[in-house]
């Protein structure tokens, strides 16, 4: 039966590929907990910290910038936004405090990680300002 693929290829195949999407996220993990790090060193440009404070927020938040309930968009943030993000910021950070704080994240435990919900409240946050932004734009419309 030569051209068929057999199912064991087919599922090596997936299991590979699978295998390297589970490290691309953790070593991402990874990279984020160092973010978070260097967010905190004195050291950490005024304007990294503010795109810093965003990527953090958007990467540990339990709740999503996009909910993942809208078609394609929804997947938007997990797919592109956070790895752009993360790439993004850590070419903000001079290369020796990112440096530093990778050491440090690789040496943190894992139930040392940050509080989610924290993060979330930023995220309704940014939805709250956005709807009022919205709301004050549709009264203005109404009122003219």
């Amino acid at each position: 039966m030569r051209g068929y693929l057999s199912m064991k290829t087919i599922l090596n195949s997936f299991q590979k590929a699978f295998e390297s999407l589970k490290q691309k996220a953790r070593h991402l993990k990874q990279e984020a907990r160092a973010l978070l790090i260097a967010y905190r060193d004195p050291r950490t440009p005024w304007y990294a910290k503010g795109f810093l404070l965003l990527v953090i927020a958007q990467t540990f938040s339990p709740i999503d910038l996009i909910p993942d309930f809208i078609p394609i968009l929804g997947y938007l943030d997990d797919l592109i936004l956070t790895p752009v993000g993360i790439a993004l910021a850590i070419r903000m950070i001079p290369p020796e405090v990112m440096d530093e704080a990778r050491e440090e994240a690789a040496n943190l435990p894992e139930s040392k990680s940050p509080a989610g919900w924290i993060y979330a409240g930023l995220v309704i946050a940014i939805w709250v300002l956005l709807l009022l932004a919205i709301f004050r734009g549709v009264l203005e419309i109404i009122q003219r």
